[in-house]
């Protein structure tokens, strides 16, 4: 069984004002909330339990979920009346509804188009290895990846700080950046890892528990094969353009 997280309790700060009033999943594009396009995205890829993450707002995705049905799937609610950051809340979400199988997690303000089905292909081929999308744009922070798309550590490029297991490299020309799209795949042994590495820590960033666990397990570069619209849509400005790309890809009220 495949099961998902999807990531819809942050405050949306950089969406204001419509987050005054609102939870940032719930923003729509071409008419359709980012909330529900993810859902029928995972549906389409299979899953059958999702787990959402609600702390913002947490009343209206509870009453969008339940009039739509919760689309057809079984889908958990994990409130947070503290927020616990990415590492935080899947670790909680885990830790109460337990694992079960593979695990897709993807940011409910992340607007993409590729298949699912392409990502789970590579995490059979690779062994069930922990799969991370990555692409070549430009972006404040990277992750470090070796010639065999294995994942070695971080790299802020304003300041030269490295994290991870390439700060002990003396030579890293091998290492190549790459930035970060928001959807995962993790297997079982790293839902363990993540579970364990919550106990005790509460609030932490899924980056953090992925710079550590690196030293230690394989995580797997994921890049698409075929071209894709892949759209922050966390301000103004990126919402404008991930609307326009999208009608201008698939047309008004397209999928």
């Amino acid at each position: 069984m495949i099961s998902a997280m999807i990531f819809a309790a942050g405050f949306g700060t950089r969406l204001k004002p419509w987050t005054d009033e609102h939870p940032k999943a719930l923003v729509e594009v071409d008419g359709v909330p980012m909330l529900g396009r993810v859902i029928e995205k995972m549906k389409a890829a299979g899953v059958r339990r999702i787990i959402v993450n609600t702390h913002h707002f947490a009343d209206q995705i509870h009453e969008y979920l339940r009039v739509n049905d919760y689309f057809g799937v079984e889908i958990n609610v994990s409130h947070e009346p503290a927020l616990l950051d990415t590492g935080g809340g899947v670790s909680n979400a885990l830790s109460r509804f337990g694992i079960d199988g593979p695990l897709i997690l993807h940011n409910a303000d992340i607007l993409t188009d590729f298949p699912l089905a392409s990502m789970l292909t590579a995490y059979e081929e690779s062994g069930c290895c922990t799969q991370l999308l990555v692409s070549g744009r430009t972006t404040s922070r990277y992750l470090l990846f070796d010639e065999s798309g294995v994942m070695r550590g971080w790299y802020n490029p304003s300041t030269g700080e490295v994290r991870g297991p390439a700060k002990e490299m003396a030579d890293r020309s091998g290492l190549c950046t790459l930035a970060f799209g928001g959807v995962h795949l993790l297997n079982e042994d790293t839902q363990r890892r993540i579970i364990g590495y919550g106990q005790g820590r509460g609030v932490f960033s899924i980056i953090d528990f992925y710079i550590e666990a690196c030293a230690e397990q394989q995580l797997q570069a994921f890049i698409p094969d075929a071209p894709y619209l892949w759209h922050d849509v966390g301000t103004s400005d990126k919402l404008a353009a991930a609307r326009f790309a999208w009608q201008n890809k698939y047309g008004a009220h397209g999928v």
